[in-house]
């Protein structure tokens, strides 16, 4: 049912599709902040690696302080998306930005100065604790203005775009910044996009959802995550981080094992790619099944086209075999997102979608544990049969969705 809004419902809000998202007053404005601020943040991680490695000369090394990153990144998103929803992005996000931008100038500084690993990784922490969730402040601000209208899966969709682009964008943009230029520039660059894109979101007030304190009334009930529908959105999208963990590894471990690791990035991204037409063309029109349902149909698809990659011998077949899931991952981040938007009440929205955020982060990170020990033990193929085990249990979480109303 869609959430009262007191919005007046004319056959002009009914319609959906791109076009009447972005004509949304403000949507272009901070959809283009939020693209810049998310190519910063597509290249941070990557920007640490090559940062650390560069001062340390030492893998290891920059895997640990990636890691505290990841860490903090995953635990402290949701804490201060608390505080966004309760104080507003307004207030907030400037004050969040100005902490990023002094932990990594932090970082950078001890990085040149070739201290002990501790402090990097401390300092790694800090700057992976205030990385700022703009996807969940963005999705925020789509659904205070596209609440209860069909228009805000196309919405979804564009975010889910434009995420898509970053993490194809950003991870090139640091490598060749930090290999021709230098690591320390390749770091600056990213956070730089991260504040411009961040405080030209901050700037836009009209678009900002409002802060939503807790009541002092003791009548009403505070407003709470812990809610069976939403912990199985949370469960599915810990699933889904499992396979693109598990699928990370897997990949790396057919081309290198097939003489040809040159290959690994290249067909990693065929799966990437193929989500994005496929968002781009799910949210290009209204669907009939609800959206419930929908979600079932997505992952049992994706579970569907996981199983070609148990048989794949050769780089072109498992080419075609990667591009298989990307249809239905698209679809899925974009019900994800529709589906936490209707079940989360408006005072806790913007920890709602880090949450899912953060889920996906540690299911990745679980994903590509498990796998590697996988591979080690049987090939790649143990680890495509854990990334199949995931979306079986993915799906299974979006039964328990569906059935939860």
């Amino acid at each position: 049912m869609p959430a009262v809004t007191g919005r007046i419902r004319t056959p002009e809000t009914q319609r959906t599709g791109y076009r009447v998202a972005l004509q949304t007053p403000g949507a272009w404005k901070f959809y283009l902040a939020a693209s810049l601020a998310r190519i910063g943040i597509a290249m941070t991680g990557l920007g640490i690696v090559w940062l650390i490695h560069g001062a340390t000369g030492s893998y290891g090394a920059a895997g640990a302080v990636t890691g505290g990153f990841a860490v903090a990144e995953a635990v402290g998103g949701p804490q201060v998306a608390r505080l966004i929803d309760r104080y507003g992005q307004t207030l907030m996000l400037p004050v969040i930005l100005l902490v990023h931008a002094l932990a990594v100038a932090l970082l950078i500084g001890l990085a040149i100065s070739s201290v002990a690993l501790g402090y990097l990784v401390v300092a790694g922490v800090l700057a992976g604790g205030s990385l700022p969730q703009v996807g969940a402040q963005t999705a925020a601000r789509w659904s205070h203005a596209l609440r209860g209208q069909p228009a805000l899966a196309s919405a979804f969709a564009l975010e889910s775009l434009g995420v898509g682009l970053a993490f194809l964008v950003g991870p090139a943009l640091v490598g060749t910044i930090s290999s021709l230029v230098s690591p320390v520039a390749g770091s600056a660059l990213a956070t730089a996009l991260v504040l411009a894109g961040g405080f030209a979101l901050a700037l836009q007030r009209r678009t900002a959802p409002p802060p939503r304190a807790p009541s002092r009334h003791s009548h009403e009930r505070p407003a709470t995550l812990m809610r069976a529908g939403f912990l199985a959105l949370a469960g599915t999208s810990i699933a889904i981080g499992l396979f693109f963990g598990s699928m990370q590894v897997s990949v790396t471990a057919f081309a290198v094992g097939r003489g040809t690791p040159s290959l690994a990035g290249p067909l990693y991204s065929v799966t990437s790619l193929v989500s994005m037409v496929a968002g781009i063309a799910y949210g290009a029109r209204r669907w009939r099944l609800a959206e419930p349902t929908q979600y079932v149909v997505a992952l049992a698809v994706l579970s569907v086209t996981t199983v070609p990659l148990l048989m794949v011998n050769t780089p072109l077949a498992l080419a075609i075999a990667l591009a298989l899931p990307g249809l239905a991952l698209a679809p899925f981040q974009v019900l994800s997102a529709v589906l936490t938007e209707a079940r989360v009440e408006p005072a806790v929205l913007t920890q709602a979608f880090t949450w899912q955020n953060s889920g996906s982060a540690a299911g990745i990170a679980l994903g590509a544990a498990f796998a590697g020990r996988a591979v080690d033990t049987g090939g790649p193929q143990y680890g495509f049969m854990l990334a199949l085990l995931a979306t079986v249990f993915a799906t299974a979480m979006a039964c328990v969705v569906r059935r939860s109303g």
